[in-house]
């Protein structure tokens, strides 16, 4: 995994740097001591990503907490020693990093403590990701307490209206997906009506996403899988916000997935200071 990351990093601080750090060009030869400090408050989120960098740099970086803990302001989150320039090079790719996973993080544990206790109900997060960034803020949808829905189009084959308004008969194109695609893989059914959530049903779908539904043809829908379809899970997308994601919740449904985790996170406010 931490290999994996190698190349982003190097991909964000090339971006920063540029034809090369001005300031380096003074050479200053000196062994520095800095920490991140907490602005507001949050969920942290981001350390996999920052320890690498940080190694990446020669760094030493001793962390005050980990992904998925909560923070207040003026909290002390990382204790940096090194190289001067060299810390200052990765100053902000650091400080991006770790605000923009926190956000994310943070906008996430809200919707998940929003469900009852008790409850099975999982927080799904979508595909409405940064480009080049979906690892990244999927991680930290995780540290967050959510849970990824499919990484791409290849981890699970999903039906949405844009497929299904060219496939005629629904129950021949699923049975002979069956065929082509691997064994362990899920179909999921995009659905706007119960009827259409029936006729996935039969024509054999995992998972039936029930997007932009009245809360009465969701219930609906839960009560036809209760006695018709127990096997098969239920998604419900769209429109849903922190205001109304507990009445979803009560319905009887397996997941909520909402890209809001994502797209609606706002930066958590953190600063680098020199000792």
């Amino acid at each position: 995994m931490r290999e994996d990351l190698r190349p982003f990093l190097e991909a964000a601080l090339a971006e920063d740097i540029g034809r090369g750090d001005l300031f380096a060009l003074m050479d200053i030869k000196m062994r520095v001591q800095a920490e991140i400090i907490a602005k507001s408050e949050g969920i942290f989120s981001g350390e996999l990503y920052a320890r690498e960098l940080c190694e990446m740099r020669g760094i030493e970086a001793l962390f005050g907490i980990k992904d998925g803990e909560v923070f207040e302001p003026s909290k002390r989150l990382v204790a940096l020693e090194g190289d001067y320039v060299s810390l200052l090079q990765i100053e902000r790719t650091l400080l991006n990093l770790l605000q923009h996973s926190s956000g994310i993080a943070t906008q996430t544990r809200r919707l998940v403590n929003l469900i009852p206790s008790g409850s099975n109900l999982k927080i799904l997060d979508t595909r409405k990701t940064r480009p080049l960034l979906r690892a990244f803020e999927k991680y930290s949808v995780r540290n967050g307490g959510g849970i990824n829905h499919r990484l791409g189009l290849d981890d699970c084959l999903m039906l949405k209206d844009t497929h299904l308004r060219h496939i005629d008969d629904l129950y021949a194109f699923i049975k002979e997906a069956r065929t082509r695609i691997p064994w362990t893989s899920r179909i999921e059914v995009e659905v706007e009506s119960v009827q259409r959530m029936i006729e996935a049903c039969e024509a054999g779908a995992d998972i039936v996403m029930c997007d932009n539904m009245s809360l009465h043809d969701i219930e609906e829908c839960v009560k036809y899988r209760a006695r018709f379809a127990p096997g098969v899970k239920l998604e419900v997308s769209g429109n849903i916000t922190e205001e109304n994601l507990l009445v979803y919740a009560r319905l009887g449904v397996d997941a909520i997935s909402s890209g809001s985790l994502i797209h609606q996170a706002r930066w958590l406010d953190m600063s680098l200071k020199m000792r």
